[in-house]
């Protein structure tokens, strides 16, 4: 295997990470910023109010996009065997 492909490779992976956190970190980031945007507003400064919505809306957004992620995965895991096979 080259430099180049071990860069292709890795870059590739980099890419995946992305795009597997992107969406939970992002549901993550709404909920949290609009959490604080009620504190806000309502002058509630409680700390633990951030907590629950946040795993809750997590935990949810893990669960709509489990399939996408898996399939994203299994696709990545069928190159790399592509890869190792043509070696």
């Amino acid at each position: 295997m080259s430099g180049a492909e071990v860069l292709d490779v890795g870059r590739d992976a980099l890419w995946l990470t992305i795009q597997l956190c992107a969406p939970v970190l992002i549901v993550g980031l709404v909920v949290g910023v609009g959490i604080g945007l009620f504190q806000a507003l309502t002058q509630i400064q409680e700390q633990s109010l951030v907590y629950a919505p946040k795993i809750i809306a997590i935990f949810i957004s893990l669960l709509l996009f489990l399939p996408l992620m898996g399939g994203l995965l299994g696709a990545f895991m069928r190159t790399i065997a592509a890869r190792i096979s043509g070696m």
